[in-house]
């Protein structure tokens, strides 16, 4: 947006010591700091944080806001009454957290009821989105997508080399699955030798990750390099044979087509926004989702059928190449501030 001329304010809702994106903000692009910077968010501060929202709007006067996930971020631009908001899902935000209780279904309803557009990355957050009160005709569906320069394949084949590497990027939350992955890797790897497990990441399961992998033995061929930055993913993705996501909530993984886009078959849980992108057989495999003893059978069919990998990987990198080219997709944002500008349009 700062590269065709638009001028862009950003602002957090968390304020993370360690901040999970490392790259800085783009040319043009300016951080406005505000009362989240020294206050946590809750419930229970509305009232200030709406206050100072206000303020900052006032001072601010933005012609559209872009906002998610829906029942923070949304939700206060929402309550403030601004008009002219964007609503972004950013999947589990409806995928899971609406239905945690009434409350979160209610300001669910609440924020997308004063949503002037919707943006979404995939069929079922569309539906999902109509459901809880969001006017179809005003949402953009389109998934996100990488850059394919960035995320690309480089010479090494999959299921070549003399050790078969298994590749998660999630975070080790409960709602991400990596403990699935983990059982799964231990049920193969007596069986399969030369198998080994990347990691990347941190979370509250750690613990109960290495107590996995120590309880089974398998702890040594287990690799956990924590935290990687954007610059260098891709060569994790390339190192890999197969990428892993055992999450039991996703729209459009934007990390599952980083791995396509390098060129990798992957092996995902059998979810709506998933089945959108995988063919079983074609660019990976699918398995019932939390089922980790699936999972494992289909980690050891991967290893089995090896010399499919670079044919399934090739048919990822062309499926993302056609339908999650970043700079091809991102104009589909300007419709969604358009409705929002123009409600007549």
């Amino acid at each position: 947006m700062a590269e065709n001329g638009d001028t862009v304010w950003v602002i957090h809702l968390e304020n993370r010591s360690q901040p999970l994106e490392d790259r800085p903000l783009p040319a043009g692009v300016e951080r406005l700091h505000w009362l989240a910077d020294k206050v946590n968010f809750g419930y229970g501060r509305l009232p200030l944080f709406l206050a100072a929202l206000r303020s900052l709007l006032e001072r601010v006067k933005p012609e559209v806001v872009l906002a998610g996930p829906i029942q923070s971020c949304a939700f206060l631009v929402a309550a403030s009454g601004f008009p002219r908001l964007v609503s972004m899902s950013w999947g589990y935000d409806l995928l899971v957290d609406a239905r945690r209780n009434r409350w979160m279904a209610a300001i669910t309803r609440f924020t997308l009821r004063r949503s002037a557009a919707f943006v979404g990355d995939c069929e079922t957050i569309r539906r999902l989105a109509i459901e809880y009160g969001m006017n179809s005709e005003r949402i953009v569906t389109f998934p996100w997508g990488v850059d394919l320069h960035h995320f690309s394949p480089d010479q090494r084949k999959a299921g070549q080399g003399e050790e078969f590497v298994f590749l998660s990027t999630r975070s080790w939350e409960p709602i991400y699955g990596v403990d699935g992955i983990a059982r799964a890797f231990s049920e193969i790897a007596p069986h399969y030798p030369h198998a080994h497990l990347i990691l990347l990441g941190n979370g509250s399961q750690a613990g109960t990750l290495r107590k996995i992998f120590s309880k089974t033995g398998v702890l040594e061929r287990v690799s956990m390099p924590g935290q990687i930055g954007f610059q260098a993913l891709p060569r994790y993705y390339r190192l890999a044979d197969v990428y892993v996501s055992a999450s039991h909530s996703d729209g459009t993984s934007i990390s599952m087509l980083e791995a396509m886009a390098c060129g990798r078959a992957v092996i995902v849980s059998d979810l709506p926004g998933n089945r959108e992108w995988i063919t079983p057989g074609q660019q990976g495999w699918l398995f019932p989702d939390g089922d980790w003893q699936a999972l494992a059978d289909i980690m050891g069919q991967a290893i089995q059928k090896r010399d499919l990998l670079e044919k399934m990987g090739q048919a990822a990198r062309r499926l993302v190449e056609e339908r999650a080219d970043w700079p091809r997709n991102f104009p589909k944002l300007y419709q969604a501030m358009a409705w929002a500008i123009n409600p007549a349009r």
